[in-house]
């Protein structure tokens, strides 16, 4: 039998006239009349036929080949190395959990650097792109490929965002041994998923610092592996991550918001428990399609979205957030908002640098180093600062709104945690009473739990 790699996928040709029902994932194809199997299920597919001792030549892998270049000790604090082990342990598969700022990055380079194998590091953007190039040259000796913002070069160590890999999985799925993702978070859901299943690297590290949700870990584990080490900001704070405190500002809405938000949500909760009446256990997706098909299913989702509009940034949040600026006035401070439209309306009212996707690549690196330098004190930003970017040490956070849950919240906070001497950093979490906000913000702190919390 002879096993070849094609466009992302296994084929088995020249097979005995047998069953083969015994080898995983291995389904007839009756285009090619072969049998054909999932590109990561290779060290399976391999294990399978070599345990029946049949004959098979193995064209998959290309010529072996030393890895060029070398790697610099790389030192890694405690819980690095524990996560690093844990992970050589599991079989080199799995996933690795650790808080914003807390070194994941460094953790993956000394996985790259004591396999030594043929890697494909995984990123979602072209920001995250250059800075996982320029950690690697920090430590590798070697050319570094890239496949991603306009540049296709393909080397031993290799760093591709999440689209080019898609794109070009089907040619170079065979030509590395281990697979390295970033945000794994992003994968287990969608199409995206094929860029896994088309490598047949049998080691595979997936690095986050918010995991998913129980649907998309069980498919990370069949792509990536389990979890196999996981610590929380609560863990690290204090010594390897700044302590913190977490302030809950819980603020009013004016007679007139009040009267728009009353009238908007009563628009919407009416349509809800009409659907709710006949569909009790059914999800978001379903309501929002179920209300698409009416004119006053539609009126009722234009009303919730503008109640979320509101609540996002009121009058109330706008005083709060120039006195907090004034209150800070010599510190580095960090906005979130929800939106850009707010971001904006800050940056006007307050003379703060956005940096929203708007934004130029130059120009955000500019307001970054200026930031960095101490020539900016505040900065604020819709998502843009959630991920991916290096964000400069912070003293100060005031999220005023988020959209995302728990994972948006961790991130956020987690730009603060960068230590230093006597650091304390606070956050300002600002909340709309007697709103959907304040138990969505309820829900999004869990993440948080060792945090100090100081109500106001």
């Amino acid at each position: 039998m002879r096993l070849l790699f094609d466009h992302g996928t296994l084929v088995l040709a020249e097979t005995p006239d047998w069953p083969l029902d015994f080898v995983p994932g291995l389904l007839w194809d009756e285009r090619v009349a072969l049998f054909r199997a999932p590109a990561w299920r290779y060290p399976e597919v391999v294990a399978a036929l070599s345990s029946q001792a049949l004959p098979l030549r193995d064209e998959v892998r290309p010529p072996a080949s030393p890895v060029p270049g070398h790697w610099r000790p790389i030192e890694l604090r405690p819980y690095q190395q524990a996560a690093a082990l844990s992970w050589d342990l599991a079989q080199k598969r799995g996933l690795v959990v650790l808080p914003t700022g807390s070194g994941k990055t460094r953790v993956a380079l000394s996985i790259l650097a004591s396999t030594g194998a043929r890697a494909l590091c995984l990123v979602p953007t072209r920001v995250l792109l250059e800075q996982w190039m320029a950690e690697i040259r920090a430590v590798y000796q070697g050319a570094v490929g890239c496949l991603g913002d306009g540049e296709h070069r393909l080397e031993a160590v290799t760093v591709a965002t999440f689209e080019s890999a898609y794109r070009h999985m089907p040619r170079i799925g065979r030509e590395f041994d281990l697979l390295v993702v970033d945000e794994v978070h992003h994968f287990g859901v969608g199409v995206r998923d094929e860029a896994l299943e088309m490598s047949i690297a049998p080691f595979r590290l997936g690095l986050t610092a918010t995991p998913p949700g129980a649907a998309s870990l069980s498919r990370l584990a069949e792509l990536l592996g389990p979890v196999v080490y996981r610590l929380g900001v609560g863990d690290l704070a204090g010594k390897w991550l700044a302590e913190f405190d977490l302030a809950v500002l819980q603020l009013g809405l004016t007679d007139e918001e009040r009267q728009r938000y009353a009238a908007d949500y009563g628009l919407f909760s009416e349509f809800n428990r009409r659907f709710r009446r006949f569909h009790p256990e059914g999800s978001w997706q379903e309501f929002v399609v179920a209300a698409s098909q009416s004119p006053e299913g539609r009126a009722a989702l234009s009303a919730w979205r503008r109640t979320r509009r509101l609540v996002a940034f009121t009058r109330g949040k706008a005083r709060a957030v120039r006195k907090l600026l004034d209150r800070h006035a010599d510190a580095r401070v960090l906005i979130f908002t929800a939106d850009n439209e707010s971001a904006y309306s800050i940056a006007r009212d307050n003379l703060v640098m956005p940096i929203t996707c708007e934004i130029s690549r130059a120009e955000r690196t500019r307001a970054l180093d200026a930031f960095r330098a101490g020539e900016i004190r505040a900065l604020v930003s819709a998502r843009v600062l959630n991920e991916g970017i290096d964000v400069p040490d912070a003293d100060v956070a005031i999220i005023v709104a988020g959209t995302r849950g728990e994972r948006e919240h961790v991130q956020r906070v987690g730009r603060l945690l960068r230590p230093s001497p006597g650091k304390r950093a606070v956050v300002y979490e600002l909340v709309t009473l007697a709103t959907g906000e304040a138990r969505r913000a309820h829900e999004r702190r869990r993440g948080l739990a060792a945090a100090n919390f100081v109500g106001a």
